[in-house]
């Protein structure tokens, strides 16, 4: 682990231009991994016009505040000219956002040669400090707490672009094994712990909520659906068999989709997960993408898809589901929360 970086952002080292500060106002939106390339092989491209359109229409036009948190350029496979060429009308919304200076950008594990392009228009920081008021907001990749990427990670970027790149293999990162991501997660969730402050990172293109990825956070939705259950009755006891069977059959496919033994580990380790651990997921999801809100009181994770074609439990009813004029794009908040209550649980529970 590549403790030093914790240290850092936390110490007075810490590059004062890379504190945003919205306790008066001001909201910000944090999005990770776009992967962006050039030609077939681009990841990001079956997501890019809703990333476009949302990031211009919604959020640009309404004020917000866009920190990329790293991954935003695939420069593992690509070179940066290509992937501009590429990109021109994306690169036009990140304009936008800097001219109004509201656009903060942090290195990842597949961009940070940023650091060498002469010309690349935008600061570039390895995180960024968000003044809420109430609890601050660390805002890294998440990569830092790997060994393998800041130590091998010119190896790494070696194979991608010349080995598995020509015979069409997408990224790999963190986000292919569940025990990388268990090990990036958990170093950030004590570093959270230790330090009295919340975490968001990306790298492993796991969704977080209160240090709660989807698996965990199921289970505990079950849990508080069967302790309502033997109080309710009529309707309302036939909606809580019916999302409980639900769940459950979710909770199955993400047991299939994972090796068993990571899946019954916890980040917290006890019985009260601490809710200092944020992830903003990805842009490149299959069926939309994930995305961290924040303004001084309320901190959420929502999801932006296509209409029609978000995931299954979007549209079993569970999540309010608001489309986006007549763009054909929906937004959905699947939790949120409190920044004054998540500051308590912090100091009540991180001791």
């Amino acid at each position: 682990m590549a403790s030093s970086f914790f240290t850092d952002i936390v110490s007075q080292r810490f590059n004062s231009a890379a504190v945003l500060d919205i306790s008066r106002e001001g909201k910000v939106l944090i999005i990770s991994d776009f992967h962006m390339g050039a030609g077939k092989r681009d990841d990001l491209h079956p997501n890019g016009e809703i990333v476009r359109k949302v990031l211009e229409d919604y959020y640009l036009k309404n004020g917000w505040y866009l920190v990329l948190n790293g991954d935003i350029e695939e420069l593992a496979k690509f070179s940066l000219k290509d992937i501009q060429a590429e990109w021109k009308d994306l690169y036009r919304v990140f304009d936008s956002f800097a001219a109004a200076g509201r656009l903060y950008k942090t290195l990842g594990n597949h961009d940070e040669d940023l650091i060498f392009e002469r010309d690349y228009p935008y600061p570039l920081y390895n995180a960024v400090k968000i003044e809420t008021g109430r609890i601050p907001l660390y805002v890294y990749h998440g990569h830092q707490s790997s060994k393998m990427y800041t130590e091998f990670n010119n190896l790494i970027r070696l194979s991608l672009r010349y080995l598995l790149k020509p015979v069409g293999i997408r990224n790999i990162s963190s986000a292919r094994s569940p025990y990388r991501r268990f090990h990036v997660e958990r170093q950030a969730y004590n570093f959270s712990i230790k330090n009295n402050c919340i975490s968001v990172i990306g790298h492993t293109h796991r969704a977080l909520f209160e240090s709660l990825g989807r698996f965990d956070y199921i289970k505990f939705e079950i849990e508080r659906l069967c302790r309502d259950y033997p109080a309710s009755s009529g309707k309302d006891r036939e909606r809580i068999a019916g999302e409980v069977e639900n769940l459950r059959t979710e909770l199955g496919k993400l047991k299939r989709s994972e090796r068993r033994d990571v899946l019954r580990q916890s980040l917290y380790g006890d019985e009260f997960p601490v809710p200092c651990l944020f992830n903003a997921g990805s842009a490149i999801g299959k069926k939309g993408i994930n995305a961290i809100e924040v303004d001084n009181e309320n901190i959420a994770l929502v999801y932006w898809f296509a209409e029609g074609k978000g995931m299954k439990f979007i549209s079993r009813g569970w999540y309010k589901v608001e489309p986006f004029g007549s763009s054909g794009y929906c937004r959905s908040v699947l939790n949120q929360d409190r920044l004054e209550y998540l500051k308590a649980k912090i100091e009540l529970l991180g001791k």
